[in-house]
This record gives structure tokens, sequence and C-alpha cells, in this order.
């Protein structure tokens, strides 16, 4: 394994739309972030135009029979708009999820290109339309299809289990698609049974899961970009701040950041626990767009963001996915009237990705059917078992 190499952050234009460009080394050829990724980051509305075009959205889903779903981390206007017209605010797999039960036969995705690729996987006869289709995701950009694939090749005997941040190319190769909410679950099983894996792309998750089930896993070397730079030590001395603050952490955040955890899990997981645990005051190492939900789930209650950077540094808790930010309201209203940025998959490949994803959905399936009473199955419980508490 190597340390991510520092983030090089420049600044671009191209036409008139401002382009934040992060820049990576490449320390190891087929094994390594992303070399280059930009974002362009629209600017907020003044209040008159952002009202405007909120009532503007409202109106179009309406007329266009559209629905829309929003990941936790896109801004809170989008958040509450999903909900407020009918729509969700949830994690990837339930984003999609959502859409292919929903009756409505056009669906906005708000968040990154993965997910409206899982939506379209799960939803091919329907029009799946994003705000920007270049909104991506650095664990994608990290795990090139055509390198996977000789990866893969290179290791015929191990079960390709790959995270749900990837392209539906990834998806395609893989045996096992898994979230955050469920890998070690599936993993354990996996090892259980003898088998070796092949894990990609985020190192950190890999490693967490490795290091709980026990299992044989060679490790992709990716990371997310935002929750690889929460710090072990800057948040262990905020820690000393709030002593009695609980700390909430997503699993693709560091080793030294997990070790100091109170509860390890997936966004909603996190959002949960912030809910439920007898305590006023949360550290949270995750996107800090999570911070929305939470503050509406647990009113009254305090959420820190954990450190991202050492004294020294010009932004300790900048812990924002700059391709989530490309989903604003005045692109989310430009696509539902223009129709523009529909998502596509190449039917061959969203068959051979949906064998991976649907693995998964029928595990879990199982697990909640064996841990509930007869009868539950009708009730609102859970779809995933959590990662738990590190």
């Amino acid at each position: 394994m190597f340390d991510a190499p520092p983030v090089k952050e420049t600044e671009k234009s191209m036409d008139t739309v401002p382009i934040k460009t992060y820049e990576y080394d490449r320390p190891q050829a087929g094994l390594a972030c992303t070399a280059e990724a930009w974002a362009r980051i629209p600017s907020a509305p003044e209040l008159a135009e952002r009202n405007a075009l909120k009532d503007k959205i409202r109106r179009l889903l309406k007329e266009k029979g559209a629905v829309l779903v929003a990941h936790y981390y896109v801004d809170a206007d989008l958040q509450d708009l999903a909900e407020e017209t009918g729509g969700c605010v949830s994690d990837s797999l339930e984003m999609a999820r959502f859409g292919r039960d929903h009756a409505a036969q056009t669906l906005v995705v708000a968040g990154v290109r993965f997910m409206g690729e899982t939506a379209k996987i799960l939803s091919p006869e329907k029009t799946i339309l994003m705000p920007d289709l270049d909104a991506t995701c650095s664990l994608d950009l990290g795990c090139p299809a055509d390198e996977f694939a000789a990866f893969c090749d290179q290791h015929p005997d191990r079960t390709v289990v790959v995270y749900a941040n990837t392209s539906a190319a990834v998806k395609a190769r893989a045996d096992w698609m898994v979230t955050s909410s469920i890998g070690l679950d599936i993993v354990a099983e996996l090892h259980a049974q003898g088998k070796k894996i092949l894990w990609a792309p985020d190192r950190h998750l890999g490693s967490y899961i490795q290091t709980k089930t026990g299992a044989d896993m060679l490790l992709w070397q990716g990371s997310c970009l935002v929750h690889d730079e929460f710090k072990g030590i800057e948040l262990d001395l905020l820690k000393a701040e709030y002593p009695l603050a609980k700390v909430l952490v997503h699993p693709e955040s560091p080793a030294n950041v997990v070790a100091q955890a109170d509860v390890v899990g997936s966004t909603t997981q996190l959002i949960n626990a912030a809910q439920t645990l007898d305590a006023t005051h949360f550290i949270v190492a995750t996107d800090n767009g999570i911070l929305h939900k939470m503050k509406m789930a647990a009113p009254g209650k305090t959420f820190i963001e954990a450190p991202t950077a050492g004294n020294s540094a010009t932004c300790k808790s900048c812990a924002h996915c700059p391709w989530m930010a490309m989903n604003g309201l005045r692109n989310l209203a430009d696509v539902l009237e223009s129709g523009a940025n529909q998502v596509h998959v190449d039917p061959a490949v969203g068959l051979q990705a949906k064998r991976a994803i649907d693995r998964m959905l029928d595990f879990a399936a199982a697990k909640r059917a064996k841990a509930l009473p007869t009868g539950a199955l009708e009730q609102n419980a859970p779809m995933f078992s959590g990662v738990g508490p590190a």
C-alpha cells in the first residue's frame, strides 16, 4: 500500500465556467487514484432567484411526471426539494431502488455519475437524467475498467467484489457489488466459504473489512479524495476538546481515523446513530453534506466536522466532494426543462452489472428474512445490516 499523494488544487477556466482541477500523482501503474479530475461548481443563486428556481423545479417535476432522488452529500436545497416533491434522499443504492419501484418514468438523479448509471442498470426502461453528467467520483475515476479487467485477469482464482462507487463496466466485471452497509457481511460469508477476494476500489474500506473478517483480500489501491483527507492525529486533538462527543466515521476513512470511532457505518447508518445514541455532541468524519440531514433528524444536537488537515493548513474542515457540489438549482431546472443529460448504459454491460447488484440484493433480502420473525417482512424494517462499531 502507498500513502495517498497530496492533492494539488489549481484553477482553470472553460468558456465562462470556473473549473477546479484536482491533480494526483500515479505512484504505481494500475493501482492509483485518478491522474486528473475537475469540477464545475455553480455559484449559489441569490435569494429571489433561489426561490424562483425552487418553484420552477416543483412545477417541472409535476409537469414532466418525474421524480427527484438526491444523495445526502448534495446541496441542502436539492435534498429538501426531493423530499417535498415525493422523491427521496438516501445513499446511492437506495436512490436507485426507489427510482426502480416508483411509478415515474423519468428519474432525476442529484449525485454523481455512478449513481445515475446504477439507476439506469436497475431501471433500463426509464429515462435517467442528471444535472451534470460530468459529476463523478475519485473512486470511480481511479479504477478504469480496462486496467481493472487486466488486474482481475491476473488473479482468476479470486472472487471479485466491487464497491458501489464504480462504473457500470467495472460492476460488469465483478462477481458481487456491495455497499458500505453490507460489504462486511458479504465478505464474511465469502470468507466462510473459503473464497479469496479481489476487492476494489477503496483501500480503506477494503482494509477495514479485511481486518474485521480475516478474509484473504487483494486490494485495489483507490481512495475517496474527501475521506482520505481526514487525519487521525487531528481527530485525537479535537476529541480532547469535546471529550463527551461521539465520533461517527465512514469506513472510507483512513485506519487511524476509523480506530477512534464510536460508530463506523454507511451514510444512512451514521444518520441513524446520530438520532439514537445518547449524546448531544457528535464529531462526524464523512462528507459534510450529511450534516443537513443529521440536523433535521436530531434537532438540538451539535455536529462537528472532523478535521481534514493540520494546524498549518489553510483549511481544517473542507470535507465536501467537489463533484457533488456540481449539482445545483440552475442545472437541475435546466435538465428538467430540456430533457438533456440522459444517462446511457450499454444494455449488455448493464445486464452483466445487474447480476453483481442482484447478488447483493438477494443476499440482503435473505439475511433480513432470516433475522425477522414470521410476518415481519411486511414491516418497514431497514434493508441492510450495519457495518457496526469499530
